[in-house]
């Protein structure tokens, strides 16, 4: 009898073990909440990007891969405000998992965290991909990525107790390094302040609002619409009364429009990464800043 009980104990806490050493896994909606999940979780998490930079997140497939790994995830964060309004919802639909559900603390909204801009007083689809809840690409002013890495390691601490203490341990660490970034990039970018720029879409409000950027015009007659040869000679005519820096998109858009006005306005067109991944320097959320800082620092030389 001793050596049955021994071998079920012995058992038993074989199939424990792989359980309880299990990492968190979380589905991130976009590259920069997948970086800063393993900023503040590391080992205790397993992250997979749902987008990639050089992907629109707008317009994403619910494809059957993407909607397995929701299916098993412990947490999805994303950004909302309706940036995923086309995919999410089918996602979070067809998985059948109630844990990542909305109002539930699988589920993280990064937007709901921070103050946001450009939100329309009145609703008119006529007037383009207009968000409800404000413009969503948050993530290009380097301060809301402080006030959502303060709650999503709370959400991590809330959702795996166990490992409570490596959160909160983590978080002290990233945001010690991340406020002395943001003194750094404070001083790189004030040389930026009162720059004009042309933009692509209407990605750039959060980081024109942290640098004193003044975006003059849009490539898109409407967001989310192409830009067409009309709109980009009426862009010209504005130029001749309104001179601009640079023109600017994000890695996943197409670089035509921007290179066309380019040549005609004989004005720079740089490519901002936008996320993590956008570009070779920004692998991590540092490098993603500090990219686009000296893309457009390169331009003012």
């Amino acid at each position: 009898m001793k050596k049955i009980y021994l071998i079920l104990i012995a058992t038993l806490l074989t199939v424990a073990a792989p359980a309880a050493l299990a990492a968190l896994s979380v589905v991130a909606c976009e590259p920069e909440w997948g970086a800063l999940t393993l900023e503040l979780g590391g080992d205790k998490v397993s992250v997979y990007d749902a987008t990639a930079a050089v992907q629109d997140p707008h317009h994403i497939q619910a494809r059957p891969g993407l909607i397995a790994r929701v299916r098993n995830a412990d947490l999805v964060v994303c950004t909302g405000a309706e940036l995923e309004i086309g995919w999410l919802p089918i996602l979070l639909r067809q998985s059948g998992n109630n844990k990542i559900q909305p109002g539930q603390p699988g589920y993280f909204e990064a937007a709901s965290f921070v103050p946001k801009l450009e939100i329309p007083t009145a609703l008119d689809r006529a007037a383009g991909d207009v968000h409800a809840a404000g413009n969503p690409h948050i993530q290009t002013d380097p301060h809301n990525i402080t006030k959502v890495a303060t709650a999503l390691a709370k959400r991590l601490a809330e959702i795996d107790p166990a490992n409570a203490a490596t959160y909160r341990a983590r978080h002290q660490d990233f945001d010690t390094r991340w406020q002395a970034a943001l003194q750094r990039w404070a001083k790189k970018g004030a040389a930026l302040k009162g720059m004009a720029i042309i933009a692509h879409h209407k990605s750039w409000p959060y980081l024109n609002h942290w640098l004193g950027l003044r975006e003059v015009a849009e490539l898109e007659p409407k967001p989310g619409v192409e830009p067409t040869a009309a709109h980009l000679q009426e862009i010209l005519d504005v130029l001749k009364r309104d001179p601009a820096k640079v023109i600017v998109r994000s890695a996943y858009e197409d670089d035509r429009a921007s290179n066309w006005l380019a040549q005609r306005a004989h004005i720079p067109a740089v490519m901002l990464p936008f996320t993590v991944g956008g570009s070779d320097r920004a692998h991590d959320l540092f490098g993603l800043y500090d990219d686009t800082l000296d893309r457009l620092l390169k331009v003012m030389q």
